[in-house]
């Protein structure tokens, strides 16, 4: 029986059964490739034409058909930008402002989550939960109490009313608290208890070096969040001095007449350093949000 069940070699049934199988596995990868290579280009192509468009002149820009190729007016654009704007000051509030808000998220938030993650203590769910319910308020609702508050302690205008509201966030504890429970065992922490260790004894010599992942991760999303952010700047900062690149870049814009291929050059260069940023930490970037994913 097993005779008349197994294909001889060379037959041409099973040459033909096969060779239909690889035409197919063909197609469905050079589909696929395709499908992908199609995504690739219409991601690329927004961050192209920003730099197609900080090279040409207004005109140029809203001209049919539209020109998508480079121009020579990107000089031209940069001069009249550093005129328009103080460029250099902007970045350098939003550098500082972007890495410090970066570094006190990862230590409070990682601090917390650790806490949260490793230790009981009374009122533990309940504060948690109180915690995790501030994702249901919408951000903009806490713009006219923050404001107030900064107010009070005459912060106003100051780059402290930046950095001090944002140092601790619930989505930075609540996805610090996941890697915790998942990656540093209970056991290492009793034998670290048993040898004498303390609290921040365990978290700085275990705690942190167990969470790099999830912290090089919080930190490129929060310096991303803190680089973007528009409204709350634009509220609060008062001197031209002390503005953000956003808040700088805004100002290009006009009523009547707007310099777009100026405007198109500065978000260009507002762009760049987060490339930079994302380029270096891309591998962390990327491997948590997976690890993220597969763990739930």
């Amino acid at each position: 029986m097993s005779a008349l069940t197994t294909p001889r070699l060379g037959d041409p049934t099973q040459e033909r059964v096969d060779r239909h199988a690889r035409q197919r596995n063909l197609v469905a990868r050079l589909v696929t490739q395709v499908c992908l290579w199609i995504g690739v280009l219409m991601s690329i192509f927004p961050f192209y034409w920003l730099i197609t468009m900080s090279t040409n002149t207004t005109a140029e820009i809203f001209g049919f058909p539209p020109k998508l190729t480079f121009g020579t007016n990107f000089a031209e654009n940069m001069r009249n930008l550093l005129a328009s704007v103080d460029l250099f000051q902007a970045l350098l509030n939003t550098i500082l402002v972007a890495g410090a808000l970066a570094v006190l998220v990862m230590f409070f938030d990682s601090l917390a989550a650790f806490t949260f993650a490793k230790y009981s203590f009374p009122g533990k769910n309940v504060l948690f939960t109180l915690l995790i319910a501030t994702f249901l308020v919408p951000g903009s609702l806490s713009l006219v109490p923050s404001f107030v508050l900064m107010s009070w302690f005459g912060w106003i205008g100051g780059l402290q009313a930046l950095i001090i509201p944002g140092a601790a966030n619930a989505f930075g504890i609540f996805l610090l608290r996941q890697f915790a429970t998942n990656s540093i065992p209970d056991e290492l922490l009793e034998s670290a208890r048993i040898d004498g260790a303390g609290f921040f004894r365990c978290y700085r010599s275990i705690g942190v070096p167990m969470l790099r992942g999830g912290l090089a991760f919080l930190g490129i999303f929060t310096f991303i969040g803190a680089w973007n952010d528009y409204i709350w700047p634009l509220v609060v900062l008062i001197d031209p001095q002390r503005q953000t690149l956003q808040v700088a870049l805004q100002t290009l814009n006009s009523i009547y007449l707007t310099d777009y291929g100026m405007v198109m050059a500065g978000a260009l260069i507002s762009v760049l350093p987060l490339i930079g940023v994302f380029i270096i930490g891309q591998r962390h970037f990327i491997a948590n949000i997976a690890a993220g994913a597969l763990k739930g």
